[in-house]
């Protein structure tokens, strides 16, 4: 009897100890997949998930189903990819204070792999703002229709000038606005940028309905294969008229011979911006018409620049002056049905690294602080991501 109690009794002790060693296991076990989960959460992890340049990734069901490409772009339903990378990478961009070029360049990285959409809904949503706050097709040019005879002109910046329609003034002005024939079925709004080099889009710009310069730039030689010839519209900054041709006082035929390879182009100046730039807008008209030269002289409308920038100013661009391209760009999506653009690149390389100049021809920067062009650029990401215009980012095919 004896014998069996003890029996009983040592199967016991062996039971408890066999017990004690499971749940000691377990439990490290259990500890080491806490500390796992844990570890996900960490800060480090967490500012990762929230950046908003962390690739985005499908579900664990989109995973199974998908493969990388050799670009690391998921093949799989590249809509909502792309979607979402317009969502959580150009939206969340607006909270920045600071705007570095490595930041840009991987929004365009992500960019240029999603196939480009135009949203005629989104289109006519923007337009429709775009026209209430500034109506481009009546407002965009000085005419004699809104701006009459007698009236006294605030000017844009110097707003606390004015500037008196007097007879001779009101005679420069085009009898009515010149683009009332709009919607232009392609347009194309060509930038000075850098990246314009070696792009082969020439071709592609000539075959537009209406295109759209910015400050002389030159179209003829081996360039035009990139950036074409055909010019509608070219803006004249006063300032070139000032340093690159003496003010029209000693350079006249030089100045002639250079722009008449835009033909019959429309030479738009900001006559009304400062009161500094009257004289050289107005030179330049004379010179026109006195020469009997193929382009006509028009001048932007002050209102329409004050109002383009509370506009502008309300999507977070604040700065001096809108660049003459932001200005061309928005008068663009008002004044044609489909809007491309070429050569706005604001960036001292590409996204392959590579330093390229800041204009096509020259490597002249711009007066630091004038403008906002990366907060300007941001604004064309997202309309080029909305599907309202596009951006072209390299070479054309």
């Amino acid at each position: 009897m004896r014998a069996v109690i003890a029996l009983v009794a040592l199967l016991g002790s062996l039971l408890l100890f066999v017990c004690l060693l499971w749940l000691t296991t377990d439990g490290s076990l259990r500890a080491r997949s806490w500390e796992k989960e844990a570890t996900a959460g960490t800060p480090q992890a967490r500012r990762k998930l929230r950046s908003p340049l962390a690739s985005v990734q499908p579900g664990p069901r989109s995973r199974n189903r998908t493969a990388h490409n050799k670009n690391g772009i998921y093949s799989h339903d590249p809509a909502l990819q792309c979607k979402e990378i317009q969502d959580n990478v150009l939206s969340s961009s607006i909270k920045k204070k600071r705007y570095s070029e490595n930041y840009y360049l991987q929004i365009v990285t992500k960019l240029q792999h999603c196939a480009w959409k135009r949203r005629p809904e989104e289109y006519e949503k923007f337009r429709s703002e775009l026209t209430s706050c500034c109506d481009a097709a009546h407002n965009f040019i000085a005419s004699q229709n809104n701006t009459p005879l007698g009236s006294n002109l605030s000017y844009e910046v110097d707003h606390k000038k004015v500037i008196h329609i007097t007879k001779d003034i009101f005679r420069m002005l085009p009898a009515s606005p010149p683009f009332l024939s709009y919607p232009f079925k392609h347009c194309a709004v060509v930038g000075n940028g850098g990246i314009l080099k070696n792009s082969s889009c020439g071709t592609e710009i000539d075959n537009s309905d209406f295109v759209f310069r910015c400050n002389l730039p030159p179209t003829t030689g081996s360039i035009s294969k990139d950036v074409g010839n055909k010019t509608n519209l070219v803006t004249v900054n006063p300032s070139i008229i000032a340093q690159k041709y003496k003010k029209l006082k000693t350079k006249t035929m030089t100045f002639l011979q250079n722009i008449a390879v835009y033909g019959n182009a429309f030479l738009l100046l900001p006559a009304f911006s400062f009161r500094s730039n009257t004289a050289a807008s107005f030179k330049v008209y004379h010179t026109l018409h006195e020469f009997g030269a193929k382009q006509r002289a028009i001048f932007f409308h002050p209102r329409y620049l004050k109002s383009l920038a509370r506009f502008w100013r309300t999507k977070g661009v604040k700065a001096y002056r809108l660049s003459s391209g932001f200005m061309i760009t928005s008068a663009a999506v008002e004044l044609c049905e489909n809007v491309k653009l070429y050569g706005f690149w604001p960036f001292s390389k590409n996204i392959e690294q590579v330093p390229i100049s800041h204009h096509y021809y020259d490597n002249q920067l711009p007066k630091p602080g004038f403008h906002a062009m990366p907060k300007e650029y941001n604004q064309i990401l997202k309309l080029h991501g909305k599907g309202i215009l596009k951006l072209q980012f390299g070479q054309c095919e």
